[in-house]
């Protein structure tokens, strides 16, 4: 039938066609993160509900998708949140009290829908009485357009289901009949129904933001359900990286991200702790288990044998200098994890090169929290935890400790016969344990002290952390407050630190914005595991104390090993840890401003200029008559003083060409100014304990004072440039140049450039047939970067009135020695940079909507000009000269997966494996020669820091006599191999016997969710390091002057001769401190490094406690070691060289930790 329509009734059709459309066609109003994101606290008083969620979105980094008509009109009233949290309990909070409710489709994907599912509605037929259209009794629709009369077509239903890769309802999607205005959305469940004409060729078109759209063709169907597929490209995630942030996707070089949720999963006292298994490629190990023990971090392998291994930290834009403070420590320990928003960590030459001079370690990127427009809220978290030992070593008790020294009684005429026929010499034992303090009548000891026992407890640690945020959308502000008091499981060792830390950012102008951070810490800590005379330590007393011996005599009066004679070692473990005061206090101060100038369209200038002040003083005190330590009662304090500022200018342009041609550039120039300046007193002669290190003059015997000061500058020029063609080819140049006073006139700067490249795959059309694969990426870097962490002044000639006790320059003059002053280093004009050449090659997979992927690096590193303080001839007048004397490799695989197993409505289940793979070799040295250093070398083809020492096969049988003789051996001493065959065991015969350097490390991450509750098992495991345990010398092979392993009982004798432990004899006859095979283990382990159960309060509960979030969890950290190794801990290592990578001596144990928590939203 034919219709004339008049122009108002055409207007009135118009109107409601595109009141359907705009309904159905633009009812998906949604955000993606493009922005960096914005990691703070938050309350969102009288905001747009829609401004939050976009506020959120860009903070986690994730898709909300949600319906205008939802929450455009929805103000949010005073509702706290907390970033911190989960991003689940953030929505629980806004949308509970809203009648909305979330949907998690996917990993990174949550789409608000109504709390009561609706029933999704066809487009209604079109019906206006001006338009004088006949009734009609058939059900159909009014199908118009120009030139065209409006017809009655008989129409049907059509339903469905519409799910995501793993089956999962989607709502919110788009149904629409093609070439048409018709269609609907899916409801909660993802169900739609639409009504379709009957016959012809209808196609229904299914859209949802994030997802590729499909087109389905109806035919006869009546109930269609289809799967959609995620469309990667909806969703950037952007990564942190030097002077800037790219999206994750257009990424040319290799970085590992950790956001702070994830770092909250694993509470830690440190950001070296809290990055342990984290991130493929970076190796954590901490050299003890004290409170504030620290950790040293190797990205990629050791890189240097002489200058810092240690990566470079840059916190919020300000560098920190690897320099190297009282104890170990440097100035990342100092930093409050709390405080992370987010950690990135660049390993390859395309993303460290931006950093020159100081990138050759990697460089770890911190940024900190910062506040967010809205109202003024408050967040409080805290913990509770107990630490203990994991495991107590074996050592023997009163009867066995008795038992070996009568058995070296009646060994002695065999291994001593000259001092045995002395009949002077050697006397019964039984006849000195008369002592009535420690003995009975009988000769049997009163006393049966397990010192471990005594000096083991229960640590209890509390942590708290307050933050105040608000702004608006001009300005926003946080304050951040902290107190952390950790007691340590050896007894007389703690650590109490306050934090606080205040930032804004204000946009004053259009184009102009300021901000800055200042940051404050107070730490203050006790220490026991300090090294006395003859290397005693707290825990090495632990050890050695005589079982026979109690803490105390009942007159109050310290029992000591000397307290039976014959005895070596030290005073009891509790008097050298109540007596023996090792105080450190830390203050620093860490802080910046910028300014950002918006000087056109893409066209950015920012400015900062950043400060780190570090004052750190050491208190000791050792009361007189502890033995090997202090005989007559020491105090020293040591006060550093260390000044940090530089001052950064950046231009950053950004523009897309016709979204054909993408550029990102960047050029910038820094300077940089460090000093630190140390002086110490130190005092002997204190009779008592009264004054302390409180006042030096009170000594009777102190010593001229001493100081050092040192300074140095770095003058720099960078600049980058990203270019990315169809969004598929991306090529990146980055090029720095450094000037550092550090090294000789002739080479103080140098330049430092990289190139990259990525092909990202799924973008090429041949690829759209293959929708299983869902991101592929190839990328390949070559660069260099250098390492100038060497001391200030290492290029020029060294003044010194002693050098190491070889040159004296003092004279005599009228009869009295008076100090004189000459040059023991040589200087050495030509002294020039660490420089590190790397290539990389990586590519990243994923597939089923990324549901599984994969990430997987290969590369290689170069180090050339290795640094070394070499020795020189006496002959030349000089002790040594600061050289560049050679280089290495190291060479690796990085391999990540990561995959979401289950996944329903209230279950889901995801795995996170890793492995890396570092192999490093010396590749060349100045002559070839070997450099030794203890028990290491340092030789070409071989590992640095390798194990070097004696080969031990075991011990010489009584069938073996005559072959011992030859080497003045007997039957059941050690059987050392000699190598030369020259018929010598000496020094000649040493070899590689191991290596602390593992082969190989990673991490097994599974986290299970179930409604609110949600379980995390993180494992660790770490193969083909070695320990090389220097303690069996003393705890093995010195019996009967000290507490020993109770492996002795499993010495030579007549009946038991296959064993690696030679007979027991007295402590002159053959000891030997030979560092040999037998002291080296495999250290090999797997650890248990948490278990976290959490659980997250429902809405409706935290409203009653009138609280905005409330999540509690507990968890159990170290909670088991599965390894070879017989000490405390496999994880060992004696400071930051790689020398002593893989060394035991007597360390403070690594606690198991059980831990409370709370997150609360007040």
């Amino acid at each position: 039938m034919n219709l004339t329509l008049s122009a108002k009734q055409w207007v009135a059709i118009g109107i409601v066609l595109m009141t359907q459309s705009s309904r159905v066609v633009h009812s998906q109003v949604i955000a993606f993160a493009s922005t960096p994101a914005r990691n703070h606290a938050y309350i969102g008083q009288e905001m747009k509900l829609k401004n939050v969620l976009l506020d959120l979105q860009r903070h986690y980094g994730v898709e909300i998708i949600f319906e205008d008509r939802l929450v455009g009109s929805v103000n949010v009233a005073s509702s706290s949140l907390d970033l911190s949290l989960p991003i689940e309990r953030n929505l629980d909070l806004l949308l509970g009290q809203n009648g909305l409710k979330y949907k998690r489709t996917r990993k990174n994907t949550f789409v608000i829908t109504e709390s009561k599912a609706k029933e999704a509605m066809p487009v209604k037929e079109v019906k206006d009485e001006a338009m004088n259209l006949p009734e009609t009794q058939a059900t159909g629709s009014l199908v118009a357009s120009a030139g065209q009369a409006a017809q009655m077509v008989v129409e049907r239903t059509v339903k469905g289901k519409v799910t995501d890769e793993a089956g999962g309802a989607l709502p919110g999607v788009s149904v629409l009949l093609k070439g048409t205005q018709r269609g609907t959305s899916t409801g909660a469940e993802g169900e739609f129904s639409l009504e379709v004409p009957d016959g012809g060729q209808n196609v229904l078109v299914f859209s949802f933001v994030g997802y590729k759209s499909q087109e389905v063709p109806v035919g006869n169907q009546s109930v269609i359900d289809i799967k959609l597929v995620p469309d990667e490209n909806a969703l950037e995630e952007v990564v942190v990286v030097g002077y800037g942030t790219v999206k994750k996707s257009d990424l040319t070089g290799a970085v590992g991200t950790i956001k702070a949720d994830v770092l909250q999963e694993r509470p830690a006292s440190s950001l070296n702790q809290g990055l342990s298994g984290r991130i493929t490629g970076v190796n954590v190990s901490s050299n003890s288990g004290r409170p504030g023990g620290r950790a040293n971090i190797r990205i990629r392998g050791a890189s240097s044998i002489s200058v810092s291994n240690n990566p470079l930290y840059v916190i919020d834009g300000v560098i920190l200098n690897a320099v190297d403070l009282q104890n170990g420590s440097t100035p990342i320990d100092y930093l409050n994890p709390n405080d992370i928003a987010s950690i990135e960590v660049l390993k390859d030459a395309s993303s460290t090169a931006i950093y020159g001079a100081r990138g050759a370690n990697g460089v770890i990127l911190v940024t900190t929290k910062r506040g967010v427009a809205g109202g003024g809220r408050v967040t409080y978290d805290s913990d509770f935890s107990i630490g203990v030992a994991p495991k107590k070593l074996e050592v023997l008790n009163s009867k066995e400790f008795l038992a070996v020294e009568e058995t070296i009684y009646a060994n002695a005429a065999k291994y001593d016969p000259v001092g045995w026929a002395t009949g002077t010499k050697y006397t019964d034992p039984k006849l000195k344990r008369t002592n009535p303090r420690l003995f009975d009548s009988n000769g049997n000891p009163l006393y049966d002290t397990d010192w471990q026992d005594v000096m083991f407890q229960k640590a209890f640690t509390q942590n708290h952390q307050l933050g105040f945020t608000g702004g608006n959308e001009k300005g926003t502000y946080g304050a951040f407050l902290n107190y952390r008091n950790e007691n340590g499981i050896v007894r007389e060792s703690w650590q109490k630190r306050f934090a606080g830390r205040f930032v804004f950012d204000t946009q004053i102008k259009p184009w102009l914005k300021v901000g800055g951070t200042l940051g404050y810490t107070d730490q203050n800590e006790k220490q026991i595991d300090q090294l006395g005379g003859g290397g005693i330590t707290t825990m090495r007393q632990v050890l050695e104390a005589l079982p026979i011996i109690p803490v105390k005599y009942d007159n109050g009066a310290w029992a000591s090993n000397r307290d039976y004679p014959g005895m070596e070692g030290g005073d009891n473990p509790l008097r050298v840890a109540s007596e023996r005061l090792f105080y450190l206090r830390t203050q620093t101060m860490l802080g910046n401003m910028y300014a950002s100038i918006a000087l056109a369209k893409g066209l950015e200038f920012r400015t900062t200029v950043g400060t780190n002040v570090i004052n750190q003083r050491r208190d000791y005190f050792a009361a007189k008559g502890l033995q090997y330590i202090s005989n007559n009662g020491d105090a020293s304090v040591i006060n550093n003083r260390y000044n940090s500022w530089q001052f950064e200018n950046y231009l950053t342009y950004n523009k897309d060409f016709a979204r054909i041609h993408s550029v990102n550039a960047m050029l910038g120039l820094s300077w940089q100014h460090v000093d630190r300046f140390e002086n110490q007193a130190i005092t002997q002669g204190f009779d008592d304990t009264y004054f302390q290190f409180n006042n030096l003059g009170a000594g009777a015997s102190p010593q001229a004072p001493q100081s050092e000061g040192t300074a140095y500058g770095l003058n720099s020029y960078f600049a980058r440039i990203n270019y990315g063609l169809m969004n598929k080819y991306l090529v990146t140049f980055t090029g720095r140049i450094d000037g550092s006073s550090k090294f000789g006139a002739a080479n103080r700067y140098a330049f430092f450039p990289s190139a990259a490249v990525a092909w990202r795959v799924t973008e090429e059309e041949f690829m759209k047939s293959v929708p299983a694969i869902s991101n592929l990426k190839i990328r390949a870097s070559y660069g260099a970067t250098g390492n100038s962490e060497i001391p200030a002044y290492r290029a020029l000639a060294g003044m010194a009135n002693n050098v190491s006790g070889v040159i004296d320059y003092s004279v005599i003059f009228n009869g009295s020695r008076n100090i004189g002053t000459g040059i023991a280093r040589m200087a050495n004009p030509n002294l020039q940079w660490e420089k590190t050449q790397q290539v990389d090659f990586g590519v990243e997979l994923g597939l089923f909507s990324n549901r599984l992927s994969f990430e997987l690096d290969l590369y290689r590193r170069k180090v050339n000009d290795m640094l070394l303080d070499a020795p020189l001839p006496l002959s030349s007048g000089y002790s040594s000269i600061f050289t560049n004397i050679g280089s290495m490799e190291n060479k690796g695989i990085e391999f990540a997966v990561n995959s979401t197993n289950i996944r329903t409505d209230n279950f889901s289940w995801s795995t996170t494996f890793n492995i890396s793979v570092n192999k490093n070799k010396v590749l060349a040295l100045s002559g070839g020669s070997d450099i030794f250093s203890g028990a290491t070398v340092i030789r070409v083809g071989e590992p640095v820091g390798s194990f070097f020492g004696r080969q031990h096969l075991g011990t010489w049988s009584t069938a073996e006599a005559e072959e011992a003789k030859k080497y003045n051996m007997l039957p059941g001493d050690v059987k050392y191999a000699d190598l030369n065959k020259d018929g010598i065991i000496n020094d000649n015969d040493r070899t590689i016997i191991g290596k602390g350097i593992p082969d190989g490390f990673g991490t097994f991450l599974n986290t299970f969710n179930y409604k609110n509750w949600s379980l995390t098992v993180d494992l660790q495991y770490m193969y083909g390091n070695d320990v090389l345990d220097r303690s069996i010398h003393s705890a093995e092979d010195r019996q009967g002057i000290a507490n020993s392993y109770k492996t002795v009982l499993n010495a030579w004798t007549e009946t038991n001769q296959n064993t690696p432990i030679a007979q027991i004899r007295p402590i002159n006859a053959y000891y030997t401190t030979n560092n040999d095979s037998h002291k080296v283990t495999d250290a090999s382990f797997i650890r248990g490094r948490n278990l976290l159960l959490a659980y997250t309060f429902p809405a409706d509960i935290v409203s009653k406690l009138k609280l905005d979030r409330l999540r509690a969890y507990a968890s159990i950290q170290n909670f088991f070691v599965a390894t070879k190794y017989r000490g405390y801990d496999p994880e060992v290592s004696n400071s930051g060289s790689p020398f002593d990578q893989g060394f035991g001596l007597y360390d403070y144990p690594k606690p198991r930790v059980f831990m409370l928590g709370l997150n609360i939203g007040l």
